[in-house]
């Protein structure tokens, strides 16, 4: 076995760069624009401050930010903001009022439905608002029958991620692969190209996802479920000769550990004072807190105080009430007001007039009220635990910014949906016949939109991702740098090397493989856009054609199954479903091998390799 020689010193420079991304990529505590922000900062210096060129190969730094204006990325941002318009209006309503009611028929038959429409609409809308628009859903339904909703919620997500490797909009790792194929030379995909081999093998796993997947998952209960008790408003009344008696107010909190919060302090009947922490309480002083039963008694306790609920002593016959008082969960979502902010900065408390009890975050325990929920920087997957006055849950549930976990969920409905839903039809059509390519036919539809005040810059701003334009600039730098560099062609080398005189089938199914792997563990954008060029210098080394070998890398990219780290949503469907990661495991790695198998077969079958 002789291995190709390895590249120049900036080839394997950025070699190195790509394994220091992948690995930068991974790292939970490191936000995903922060490390492709560093990733593109040291390609641009490096370049800058050693330039390249070789024969007619040459790389100039402030190239590698033309990223930021690829077709690839203004498709995807578009598609983004026309997906929140649709999600504003409430255009997919008609879609999920029929899934509901049609549940009470034949559930069975119902989940396949559900799942065949999710795919569906995923291969045209990005699958995010799609899983929100379904999760409510079959949450709800699963509260209405008393089925497991553990049984549901991750098909329903994985069938989405199917459905998106269909088109070449269904996903912006599609949309990358085919625009940076076709800035190498590689003739563009049309819209419906490649949907036979997804067609073919998403059919395949439709079916294990409907009649195998719900049984190999255990039942689960949301994470959130009975983890805080409501909370309850009272006064402590202090005694005299009692600890708080003559204390400051700061003494009396440390005494309480820390944990009490005084909203304010009455002494007299008009007489209502702030809780500053020098004031010194008198006897007849009452405290108005609100907390948990338990920790009220607590305090009650502590501090040698008398709890009050009204104007009578907390006893067994006047036990503690919150009238008029629900819970909810709110789940943090790509585009919301909550996403990358804390709930102080975000003002939410006084915004929904809302108290939250508990946050629950993938991988993490439970932080519950005693913790300092409101200065923890928010996250998409996350799930808070609030309760209000009914009337204050009744309105957020009206709010399209919030998703909301329960049974009453009302979706959106405004008298624009029918304009959004023909605007993205529109903008399908537009790409699909060859009238406009997709980044032009987006952007019409997002003008449309605004003008038409389907959507307001608000939403705008919410739908767009910072963490996807980051990661799409950086990793479209990185595949510049590696293609002019030879560092692609040297990958290309070395996977024919290592492969040996295996048949074109197998190396297409390898190749597969390695982006299917890769993009459990890192980006799948990332996965895609280094993975691109490596396919296409593969195909040239076999003298093979090159759209099944893009294709390859466009189908792995996309096996998002293994891990709830692997795709937002999920990461969604992890909290919602209060699944743990070996349930991904159980459940995505066989879907995995399912769909390697099926297109291993399928795109050397139909494209004669």
């Amino acid at each position: 076995m002789i291995f190709p020689a390895p590249p120049d010193a900036h080839g394997i420079a950025v070699l190195v760069l790509i394994a220091i991304a992948l690995v930068l990529f991974t790292r939970d505590r490191i936000p995903l624009e922060t490390s492709s922000l560093a990733v593109l900062v040291l390609l641009v210096a490096g370049f800058e401050l050693f330039p390249y060129a070789s024969g007619a190969k040459s790389v100039h730094a402030i190239d590698l930010f033309l990223g930021f204006g690829h077709e690839a990325l203004i498709a995807v941002c578009a598609l983004m903001i026309a997906g929140q318009g649709l999600v504003r209006t409430g255009a997919l309503e008609p879609v999920g009022r029929a899934l509901s009611s049609l549940w009470s028929v034949s559930p069975q038959l119902s989940l396949l439905l559900t799942l065949v429409v999710g795919a569906v609409l995923s291969a045209f809308v990005n699958n995010v608002p799609i899983v929100v628009l379904l999760l409510p859903i079959l949450i709800s339904i699963s509260l209405r029958t008393g089925k497991n909703a553990s049984g549901m919620l991750m098909p329903m997500g994985f069938a989405t991620l199917i459905g998106g490797m269909s088109t070449t909009i269904g996903t912006s790792t599609n949309l990358l692969v085919i625009s940076i194929a076709a800035d190498l030379g590689l003739r563009r995909f049309g819209m419906f190209d490649f949907i036979v081999p997804a067609a073919i093998a998403s059919s395949v796993a439709i079916v294990y996802l409907w009649l195998i997947a719900p049984r190999m998952l255990p039942e689960r209960e949301a994470l959130l479920a009975d983890t805080s008790p409501r909370l309850f408003a009272g006064h402590l009344h202090v005694e005299a000769d009692g600890f708080a008696d003559g204390q400051t107010l700061s003494k009396v909190i440390e005494r309480a550990g820390g944990a009490i919060k005084i909203d304010e302090i009455c002494r007299a009947p008009d007489l209502v004072m702030k809780p500053f922490p020098d004031l010194v309480l008198q006897a007849g002083d009452r405290l108005g807190v609100r907390d948990t039963p338990a920790n009220l008694k607590e305090f009650e306790d502590v501090l040698e105080a008398r709890l009050y609920a009204g104007n009578a002593p907390v006893d067994a016959d006047n036990p503690l009430s919150a009238e008029d008082q629900q819970i909810a969960e709110i789940v943090v979502t790509q585009g919301s007001p909550l996403d990358g902010r804390s709930l102080s900065r975000a003002r939410f408390t006084r915004k929904y007039q809302l108290v939250t009890l508990a946050l629950n975050r993938p991988g993490t325990s439970i932080t519950t009220l005693r913790d300092d929920i409101e200065d923890l920087r928010l996250q998409i997957g996350d799930i808070l635990l609030v309760q209000g006055a009914s009337e204050q849950i009744a309105a957020m549930k009206m709010d399209t910014d919030l998703l909301i976990l329960d049974a009453t969920a009302d979706l959106p409905s405004t008298s624009r949906a029918p304009l959004a839903l023909g605007v993205m039809i529109g903008i399908v059509a537009a790409a699909a016949v060859g009238i406009l390519p997709i980044a032009i036919s987006a952007v019409c539809g997002v003008l449309v939109m605004l003008v038409t005040r389907c959507i307001r810059w608000l939403d705008v701003a919410r739908a767009l991702s910072i963490p996807v334009i980051m990661i799409v600039v950086a990793s479209l730098a990185l595949g510049k740098a590696l293609l002019a560099t030879g560092g692609a062609d040297y990958l290309a080398q070395l996977f024919v090397v290592v492969a040996a005189d295996a048949s074109p089938t197998i190396v297409l199914s390898g190749l597969m493989l390695v982006m299917a792997v890769m993009t459990n563990i890192v980006s799948n954008n990332a996965a895609a856009v280094i993975g691109t060029p490596i396919a296409l210098g593969i195909a040239g080394q076999l003298g093979l054609p090159a759209e099944p070998f893009v294709l390859a890398v466009l189908f792995g990219a996309n096996m998002s199954y293994a891990t709830p780290m692997a795709y937002k949503t999920n990461l969604l469907v992890m909290n919602a479903g209060g699944y743990r990661f070996s349930d991904f495991v159980r459940v995505g790695v066989p879907l995995t091998v399912i769909m390697w198998l099926c297109l291993s077969w399928l795109l050397p079958s139909l494209y004669g390799l």
